[in-house]
């Protein structure tokens, strides 16, 4: 992995990681889904810092991005790491920089008592599951199935409130 250089991102580098968000989406066959804007991403990458992103460096090129946040688990009591994306441009792939973003993620985790690191990947994704499952020993969890409420959605809680009256109970 000579000549590549993996380290935090910053504010001036919000153009080059929607590019590689746009990358990401257009690999995952979901090209249009892309609504981040590189102001959003400076506002909620470094400003309000709910999420963090590492770029990997190929000279001043970036090729690869790992988009991350914390949580909290209440079974064990402290912080967990979740990889939301995960993204190494094609011509730059197997030549280590998924594992050398893991091991940054990993003293990530360590330095923040993580007790756990969680990710997704899509069923159709073979390569990348063969990747977390032979080389980094990860185990998928099949007992678990994902939720997701998007913003139409979410709108829909407020009647939810309403419904509750004035105490927030639904008894």
């Amino acid at each position: 992995m000579s000549g590549f250089l993996i380290r935090p991102a910053t504010p001036e580098d919000a153009d080059n990681i929607l590019q590689l968000i746009v990358d990401l989406a257009v690999y995952e066959k979901a090209p249009d889904a892309v609504k981040a804007t590189p102001d959003l991403l400076r506002q909620n990458l470094f400003e309000k810092q709910y999420a963090h992103a590492l770029l990997a460096m190929n000279g001043d090129k970036p090729v690869g991005l790992a988009l991350y946040f914390f949580n909290y688990s209440t079974w064990t009591g402290r912080p967990g790491l979740y990889l939301e994306d995960l993204y190494v441009a094609p011509e730059y792939r197997k030549l280590g920089l998924g594992k050398a973003f893991f091991g940054e993620l990993g003293k990530i985790a360590k330095e923040t008592n993580c007790a756990r690191m969680d990710w997704s990947v899509l069923k159709w994704n073979q390569p990348s599951i063969d990747f977390y499952e032979k080389k980094l020993g990860a185990k998928p969890m099949s007992e678990w199935l994902g939720m997701r409420l998007e913003e139409d959605g979410i709108d829909g809680l407020q009647s939810l409130v309403l419904e509750a009256g004035p105490s927030g109970s639904t008894a």
